[in-house]
């Protein structure tokens, strides 16, 4: 299902715990008293303004709800959670230990935190942007315990039977009569070892009472009516005790205010639930909106058609792909395959090059510089009227090269540790968002995304016209690099748009054949001279537009080009 809109949705995804923290000297895996956290009072309506500007529709808020974690909070009715099954000091965001409330390191008066997160929700739609958070269907923390469940509200678990390994009246599954023998450190800084009896099946799928350091240990498998000890059968008549639980869980949320959800790894949970979860949550709220982290292209149509979803992750396709073109070791022409790839649902799949899983663009590990993915960007923003999401210092080149603790040097900024991210931190400067902090080059970088993003919105070319990719009648010219150079039409009423991408780190002068197809097609006037203005740079200058002659322009290195043309 296509969400009906009047422009292209743009994601501004940001770490709430990281997005205020403004200490600038964090210790290496240190406690919240050492490090400090970021606090949903930092996004003050300056700070929601400041996003807004960089042509952002929705903010994805990361981490808001409660997750385990090695800070203890029992001063406040909240259970403490034994440290050997909690990654890092702040805990994962997605081993969630009370679906009905938020992370209490986000609030400045964490009795009051729910109020706090309802006051963000409220300023956010206030600065005219809207609210997306994580759900996570397919697994809890190994301590689940709501201490904050609505009033007759049956928890997790509560009712279980752990003798059966599997019932569909059961929310976990479980190895019936065996300890939890963990292949990891099982004790941490706690006085006794994490115990747990029966031992209960791990969120990746992990069957047995043995999850090792490589597995998400933390977590435990939620249990939506699949038999997978017997071939997978399933049980899903009656309505599964988890598909109801969890459906409450989302219209909990949806109640408080919030726009939509990103769903993590939604397709290791059935389609069915989604089917009928999502038909629900629809009923009373219409214009919600759900987006899928997918990876299976063979199940794409299955959760956009059955499941009901309005937007997939493109990840293993245009994301892999641009990733390998940055780095020199894929062809620019691959491209084309990815939306033919597709086969028509490209308007529904979500484009990034950066979120909390991927390496940043700017570490050493990927293109080494922020300016590395200017071409990438234009391509993922571009292409097609489907949303695009950008993570939070991605506008600056964030580099997250830094080690923080639990998450090591490996290009992510952490989502386990209490920390700061330097460019943000800059960029805040305290709350004044004056920019005197940054380098010129990151003013630079973050000018080119206010620029990119805003003209998605301004151009009715880009957010609701149609697309022609120009490739296949450029390769073996010595004067279009099919391997560096990318190009495509974008089109609406009077208004043309070529947009040009050069992946080479050499400027170049380049000749572009347009067939008659195209000009058939688009129905495009022939002219020999145009003159257009290229919406990046605001420079003007004259091309042809001729089905017999090239059109022909220059191109910096690693840059690229919005060519408009008025018919």
């Amino acid at each position: 299902m296509e969400i009906k809109k009047e422009q292209k949705i743009i994601i501004y995804q940001t770490f709430v715990r990281l997005f205020g923290n403004e200490n600038n000297h964090c210790v290496h895996n240190g406690f919240i008293k050492q490090n400090g956290s970021g606090r949903f009072s930092d996004f003050t309506s300056k700070a929601l303004n400041e996003i807004k500007k960089l042509g952002i529709t929705h903010v994805w808020f990361t981490g808001i709800i409660e997750h385990a974690t090695q800070t203890d909070y029992s001063k406040y009715h909240i259970r403490q959670d034994h440290p050997a099954i909690v990654k890092g000091k702040a805990g994962s965001p997605y081993a969630i230990k009370d679906y009905y409330d938020v992370d209490p390191d986000l609030a400045d008066h964490v009795s009051q935190r729910m109020k706090e997160c309802e006051a963000l929700i409220k300023r956010t739609h206030q600065s005219e942007l809207k609210v997306i958070i994580d759900f996570v269907p397919n697994h809890v923390a190994r301590q689940y315990h709501s201490d904050s469940k609505p009033r007759n509200t049956v928890d997790l678990g509560e009712k279980d039977n752990p003798d059966n390994a599997f019932s569909p009246y059961n929310n976990f599954y479980y190895i019936p009569q065996t300890l939890f023998s963990g292949q990891f450190d099982m004790k941490g800084n706690a006085s006794k070892l994490y115990y747990e009896f029966p031992a209960k099946a791990t969120g990746n799928n992990r069957f047995d009472a043995y999850p090792n350091v490589n597995d998400w240990y933390e977590t435990i498998k939620l249990n939506y009516g699949i038999d997978y000890a017997n071939g997978e059968t399933r049980h899903f008549y009656p309505v599964p005790d988890t598909w109801l639980k969890m459906r409450d869980i989302l219209l909990f949320w949806v109640s408080k205010g919030i726009d939509g959800f990103r769903c993590d790894m939604a397709e290791m949970v059935p389609v069915e639930f989604w089917k009928w979860a999502i038909a629900q949550v629809r009923y009373k709220y219409p214009e919600i909106l759900f987006i899928a982290e997918v990876y299976n292209p063979n199940e794409y149509r299955n959760y956009l058609f059955n499941g009901g979803f309005n937007y997939l992750y493109d990840k293993v396709g245009l994301y892999d792909t641009l990733r390998a073109i940055t780095c020199g070791y894929e062809s620019a022409s691959a491209i084309t395959s990815c939306w033919q790839n597709l086969g028509g649902i490209e308007k529904q799949m979500l484009n990034f090059m950066e979120n909390h899983d991927e390496q940043r663009l700017a570490s050493d590990f990927f293109a080494g510089n922020g300016m590395r993915g200017i071409p990438a960007m234009i391509v993922s923003t571009c292409m097609n009227t489907n949303p695009v999401m950008i993570y939070f210092g991605q506008e600056f080149g964030e580099r997250g090269m830094d080690e923080e603790g639990f998450s090591g040097k490996d290009g992510r900024t952490t989502i386990f540790d209490y920390w700061s991210v330097e460019s943000i931190r800059r960029w805040r400067n305290n709350g004044t968002f004056n920019g005197e902090l940054l380098t010129e080059e990151e003013k630079r970088l973050q000018a080119f995304y206010c620029k990119l993003l805003n003209i998605c919105n301004q151009e009715q070319a880009i957010y609701e016209g149609q697309f022609f990719d120009l490739m296949y009648v450029n390769s073996g010219k010595k004067d279009f690099n099919v391997h560096k150079h990318y190009t495509f039409f974008r089109k609406q009423g009077k208004e043309l748009l070529l947009i040009i991408a050069n992946f080479d780190t050499q400027a170049s002068r380049i000749s572009i054949n347009i067939p008659s197809h195209a000009f058939d097609f688009l129905q495009i006037p022939q002219n020999e001279s145009y003159v257009v203005k290229d919406l990046l740079s605001e420079k003007e200058e004259t091309v042809s537009l001729l089905p017999y002659r090239p059109t022909e322009t220059s191109i910096e290195a690693m840059n690229g080009k919005i060519l408009k043309f008025t018919l």
